[in-house]
């Protein structure tokens, strides 16, 4: 298990300077600008904050989870086939695992740190436009 959890650790920070270099930049960069979208959508419907919804309101975590997949599947779903053209190309194999860890650091943790704070700026933004 040492040997396994070393090598993935490693494989990891070989993708930094390794070939397809740029999806590193590009795919979290369409995971903020999606977020950006869905968090001035909330904002306009006076929604609370994405992420702190879902970690407290267990009646809409469902709901939320899934609006937030539909937003960020494609993103996810190519940053998996990257990593692992990229697994391919590097180590001649593929580690699924090692893909859907970067996949969800690349496109769900943006995703997911943006749209709330968007949301907020937003709304402040709108409140503060429209006082007298």
């Amino acid at each position: 298990m040492d040997e396994i959890l070393a090598r993935f650790w490693g494989d990891l920070g070989g993708r930094v300077g390794g070939p397809l270099t740029f999806r590193l930049i590009l795919q979290p960069a369409v995971a903020i600008l999606l977020a950006i979208r869905a968090g001035l959508h909330d904002a306009q419907e006076d929604r609370p904050p994405y992420l702190w919804t879902i970690l407290t309101s267990r009646d809409d975590r469902r709901e939320l989870l899934s609006e937030g997949w539909k937003a960020v599947a494609k993103v996810f779903i190519l940053a998996v086939l990257i990593d692992i053209g990229y697994q391919v190309m590097v180590f001649r194999e593929v580690y699924p695992v090692e893909a859907l860890f970067v996949a969800f650091v690349l496109a769900c943790v943006p995703y997911l740190l943006v749209r709330g704070p968007v949301n907020r700026i937003a709304r402040t933004a709108h409140r503060r436009a429209h006082q007298p």
